[in-house]
């Protein structure tokens, strides 16, 4: 949890400084600080006494889908306006399917990669369903809530951070802290 706090606080002040043409997420420095939990989540899963839940999913994680449900249930124009469930919570559930299982990953490197690539196909997703419902001359509200989810899951949702919806919850709880003692 150490070690995902120093790479939330690091990403952090990245995502605030200016971003050139590379995406911050996928650079450099995200992958070698986000590297240990990578290493330590496919060591854990790797160990013989450690099998994999059966797939559960909260919908969209930080409390959007209850929120969003809240909401519909309070305001009935609330549903005529903007349905019962996010639009996009299918994005959601495709995309938890991926942090379940760690993508299926076998090795650090492929674990890394299969997240980012789970993170950047929710991303795609919001956008795409906002296309789909004629959303195009919202201000780009899609393209916003697509950005604030994927820079949210890539900055909450790293291996080995204890969190409910980090990469790999299908696994019993890995710490990272083994990597910062070792």
């Amino acid at each position: 949890m150490i070690l995902n706090g120093l790479w939330c606080f690091v990403a952090l002040g990245i995502s605030i400084a200016p971003v050139g043409a590379q995406d911050w997420t996928a650079g450099a420095i995200i992958r070698t600080l986000e590297a240990p939990g990578h290493e330590t989540l496919m060591a854990h899963i790797a160990s013989a006494d450690i099998t994999l839940a059966p797939f559960e999913t909260d919908g969209c994680s930080g409390g959007l889908s209850t929120v969003w449900g809240a909401m519909a249930t309070q305001f009935s124009t609330f549903v005529q306006e903007y349905q019962s469930r996010p639009p996009w919570e299918n994005c959601c559930v495709t995309h938890d399917q991926a942090y379940h299982n760690a993508g299926a990953a076998a090795d650090p490197a492929a674990s890394f990669e299969a997240r980012l690539a789970a993170d950047l196909a929710l991303k795609s997703c919001v956008i795409a369903t906002g296309a789909d419902l004629g959303a195009g001359d919202t201000g780009g509200a899609y393209q916003r809530i697509a950005t604030s989810m994927y820079v949210a899951v890539r900055l909450g949702g790293g291996p080995c951070s204890g969190q409910p919806w980090r990469w790999g919850y299908g696994y019993p709880t890995c710490s990272d802290l083994n990597t910062i003692i070792n």
